[in-house]
């Protein structure tokens, strides 16, 4: 009984210590039919591979939307095992790719979005080997993700960024959701509101040239054929401006983008309430299923 006990209080403390940590790997939870493919290499730069894990459902009676998932963390941190809560999306009969990418100072910018390139060009490049309708491709992430999923669905069929997987004329998203993320990298490295030293560390050798960070900020690409996009941003945000999120949404309006732009009251940086979380999640639901995106 003695050693019952001491095995109960260590599964408790493993527990207690993988909720605290945020690189703790957690096994995302899919669906009957869906199958994993982890580690799957989407793109090889000199000795670095991009990795990504798709959870697919190949044997589903027509092909699939997708999402690609983004990690957040400053281009400097965080991993995609720390990605696991898609059961919105496994619900709507979506897959999930969830990738990796270069981070400083492994890599500085503009890695991370050639990265964002190349995954979404091997999504569309391998469509139907993985049952995956190449119309149905929604890219997503939060702070840096939500960052990189907005420049690799508004880059559209501009290729500066895609040297390192060139061969795919006609890219394109159906969506995007962006949650809180970066979207004038100079005005987070120099500007009014909040800065950060991870802008100008993601910038590199160009951290002084404003012309090129504005080439790999989003807010410079908005125009009146961009994807559709979902934002989300807590209003009391204290590491990504809430106004960059608000400039954003006001320039899809002004271009005649369908957008929606969900703010949380009192809303820090994600770490969201779990009543808020859902809401956001049910909004973003709603939203897919609007552009008749719901899946299967």
């Amino acid at each position: 009984m003695k050693k019952l006990f001491v095995v109960v209080l260590m599964m408790m403390s493993v527990n207690v210590f993988a909720q605290d940590a945020d690189t703790t790997a957690k096994p995302v939870e899919y669906p009957a039919g869906y199958e994993a493919q982890l580690n799957v290499v989407y793109t090889k730069v000199k000795d670095w591979e991009g990795k990504m894990d798709l959870y697919i459902a190949p044997k589903a009676a027509k092909p699939t939307a997708i999402v690609i998932n983004i990690h957040g963390g400053g281009w400097n941190h965080g991993t995609k095992e720390s990605q696991t809560g898609f059961s919105t999306f496994f619900k709507m009969g979506y897959a999930v790719a969830n990738m990796e990418y270069r981070l400083t100072p492994q890599a500085t910018a503009p890695a991370a979005v050639e990265d964002t390139r190349c995954a979404l060009i091997y999504i569309i490049k391998n469509a139907k080997a993985l049952n995956i309708d190449v119309n149905k491709i929604v890219i997503m992430g939060g702070s840096a993700g939500g960052h990189l999923a907005l420049m690799g669905g508004l880059l559209g069929n501009d290729h500066r960024f895609d040297g390192n997987c060139p061969g795919v004329e006609n890219i394109k998203v159906a969506a995007i959701i962006d949650k809180y993320g970066i979207t004038d990298v100079w005005d987070w490295g120099y500007g009014k509101n909040i800065t950060s030293k991870s802008a100008t560390n993601w910038l590199g050798a160009y951290a002084k040239d404003e012309k090129f960070a504005q080439s790999v900020s989003p807010i410079y690409y908005v125009n009146k054929n961009s994807p559709p996009t979902f934002i989300v941003h807590g209003d009391a945000d204290p590491t990504v401006p809430y106004q960059q999120s608000v400039a954003l949404h006001k320039k899809f309006l002004d271009a005649g983008v369908k957008t929606q732009f969900m703010t949380v009251e009192g809303g820090l940086h994600g770490k969201f309430p779990k009543e808020k979380n859902s809401d956001v999640n049910k909004a973003i639901a709603n939203f897919l299923k609007e552009l008749g995106l719901g899946g299967n």
